[in-house]
């Protein structure tokens, strides 16, 4: 399916800009699983253009006959007419054939239109998935400033985060006060792991890291 959606890509039909055998021999080995809009939109368009002919129009591209036709010559005598009824035959539907292939540039079109929209709206991007996270953040003793602690915190600068302006100091105990601080991340780009080790990097500050809560956007 792949070599049909590439030949098709600037190509009306398999074989250029009219059918072919090619063509007929491509449908009847899709005609019972048709291709994948989403995956190959412009073999579906080509498949949903060539199922509109009937299976004798089909017949005669690429100038192969079907079969009755070169059996007709070699009827005895008394069937002499039966050529001329296969000649009927192909004069039932020639009109049909005209007309088909008439409107095969503005049906292509329509369908290779249609099926790229449908591509496009199965390639819409996902939300970005994001999370709200809470650290605690434990000082080494109460000599600690906490208010500079949570400057040196917000400074901590990563592709995807984004940290709250506000934080708390609540108590432990003893007179000893923890921070909470939380920020925003984007999940695809920020592991709390990172965060959490840039924090505890302040050795001379931070005594333990945990997380409070973690909660998805």
């Amino acid at each position: 399916m792949d070599n049909i959606e590439k030949s098709l890509t600037d190509n009306q039909w398999i074989g250029g800009q009219a059918p072919t055998a090619a063509d007929r021999e491509a449908y009847e080995e899709t005609k019972a699983c048709p291709p994948c809009v989403a995956t190959h939109p412009h073999a579906f368009a080509w498949w949903c253009l060539v199922s509109k002919f009937t299976e004798a129009v089909r017949a005669t591209w690429g100038g192969a006959a079907p079969a009755k036709k070169a059996a007709a010559p070699k009827a005895e005598a008394p069937k002499a007419e039966a050529p001329k009824a296969e000649a009927k035959k192909d004069d039932d539907f020639d009109p049909f054939a005209d007309d088909a292939e008439e409107d095969a540039g503005e049906a292509a079109a329509n369908l290779k239109a249609k099926a790229e929209a449908a591509k496009k709206a199965s390639e819409k991007k996902a939300p970005v998935a994001k999370s709200i996270i809470v650290w605690e953040v434990k000082p080494w003793g109460e000599e600690t400033d906490l208010d500079e602690l949570a400057k040196a915190i917000l400074a901590i600068e990563m592709e995807g985060l984004f940290w709250k302006t506000q934080y708390k100091k609540e108590p432990i105990a003893y007179g000893l006060f923890k921070l909470v601080i939380g920020a925003t991340i984007h999940d695809a780009l920020v592991s709390t792991d990172d965060v959490q080790e840039k924090i505890e990097a302040m050795e001379e500050l931070v005594q333990s890291v945990d997380i409070q809560s973690f909660n998805k956007i």
